[in-house]
């Protein structure tokens, strides 16, 4: 099992910055791909970023894409999401994902991913 913790959410007011960070702990040597998610109110969970822990690209949605970056040199152990000039529509919650390696679809896809953690709220005002 692996468990993941997320933190650094908050309110911010447009045009801010935050940094997420999410800890992983249990059998992490079994995973391959670390994710980022979001879930705003009444809306689907949708994909934000997400590397490979062995190296590769890094993925983004289009909407984060220059605002958001997942950087490769983080603690042991330890996601983080450097969010940048955030917008109004970037309110949601934030989970942190991680796969196992088993399932076959894409670092996009929400049914890729084992692993969730509790989520963290990042609120943006106008």
């Amino acid at each position: 099992q692996v468990q993941l913790v997320e933190s650094g959410g908050g309110l911010v007011q447009a045009g801010g910055s935050l940094r997420l960070s999410c800890a992983a702990s249990g059998r992490i040597f079994n995973t391959y791909y670390m994710a980022w998610f979001r879930q705003a109110p009444g809306k689907e969970r949708e994909f934000v970023a997400a590397l490979r822990w062995s190296g590769g690209p890094t993925y983004y949605s289009d909407s984060v894409k220059g605002r958001f970056t997942i950087p490769r040199d983080n603690a042991p152990n330890t996601l983080y999401l450097h969010m940048n000039s955030l917008k109004p529509e970037d309110t949601a919650v934030y989970y942190c994902a991680a796969d196992a390696g088993g399932r076959i679809y894409s670092v996009y896809d929400v049914r890729r991913y084992d692993y969730w953690g509790q989520g963290t709220q990042v609120s943006v005002s106008s």
